[in-house]
């Protein structure tokens, strides 16, 4: 077996998970790839150093990897699925930040959740992505992502005019700080917090919120994802953002830009004990009321 470890960085002041999560790799004689940064930032005793490779580009990840771990909070988790991309790796994400609502599986249960990886006691679930198109280059080769799109105005620059378009058809025109477009497993995090609607990650949907739209009447609207959303936009300024997860370009008003559902999934190891519904429950306090 073979896992690749994947991290932005951990908390030296803190006891190392890294350390702890090598210790119980090793156990298995387990064949073990960790993020190139990660050794030089961090002490590693001799008898690890000599037992790991590295690796720093998503090329560098074999097909043969088993699984990905992925250690630190959602950002982190988000920063895998870029480098995993269509190579079919699972990923596991251990929460080492504060919510961790996809990386829900807590640095307490590092060894619970080893077990499972190698006795293969998990659940995979398959989460659909969004795909960005543009008649200029955007995000080099990776122009998806796993829970948002957003066009954003700049800074203090005045709401744009969003012109949308369903496979060709006119939608609707938002005046707004920005829009979104995400997918299922995006619903619970940009677009729960601009008061979109929350939809199941198996769900085979996009969802269109408005930012700060200046209608009273302009709500989220929900579309199947086997839709081409297109884009036109109008403004004041001549530059707006375009945004993917936590990938942030500046681009030229004139640019055309299109989004559909990506060709392939990315796989995120569920332990068996959690669900969304308890994910919701627990890490948003959904339905929290003092009479239940």
């Amino acid at each position: 077996m073979k896992i690749a470890i994947y991290s932005r960085g951990l908390d030296a002041s803190l006891e190392n998970p890294l350390v702890y999560l090598l210790n119980e790799l090793v156990k298995y004689n387990i064949e073990i790839v960790v993020y190139r940064q990660l050794p030089q930032l961090y002490h590693l005793p001799n008898e690890l150093k000599s037992i790991i490779s590295t690796f720093q580009f998503s090329e560098e990840l074999m097909p043969d990897i088993d699984c990905l771990i992925s250690l630190g909070g959602d950002g982190t988790m988000l920063d895998a699925v870029a480098l995993v991309k269509d190579k079919n790796i699972p990923i596991l994400g251990v929460n080492i930040g504060r919510l961790g609502f996809l990386a829900n599986i807590n640095k307490d249960e590092l060894s619970l959740a080893v077990d499972a990886i190698i006795n293969r006691t998990y659940t995979i679930d398959k989460r659909s992505l969004i795909h960005v198109d543009a008649n200029v280059g955007l995000f080099n080769d990776a122009p998806f992502a796993l829970n948002e799109f957003a066009i954003l105005k700049r800074d203090t620059s005045p709401m744009i005019k969003i012109h949308t378009y369903l496979n060709g058809e006119f939608l609707n025109t938002f005046w707004a700080d920005g829009l979104l477009v995400s997918t299922p497993t995006g619903s619970t995090g940009y677009n729960m917090s601009c008061n979109g609607p929350i939809v199941f990650p198996d769900a085979s949907n996009f969802i269109i919120t408005p930012i700060a739209p200046h209608n009273l009447n302009v709500r989220s609207i929900v579309v199947s994802d086997s839709n081409i959303i297109s884009f036109e936009i109008e403004g004041r300024a001549e530059q707006f953002i375009c945004a993917l997860d936590a990938r942030r370009e500046i681009v030229n008003k004139e640019v055309q830009l299109a989004v559909k559902k990506e060709d392939f999934y990315i796989n995120i190891i569920r332990l068996n004990e959690g669900s969304f519904l308890s994910t919701l429950r627990n890490k948003l306090t959904w339905g929290m009321d003092k009479r239940n």
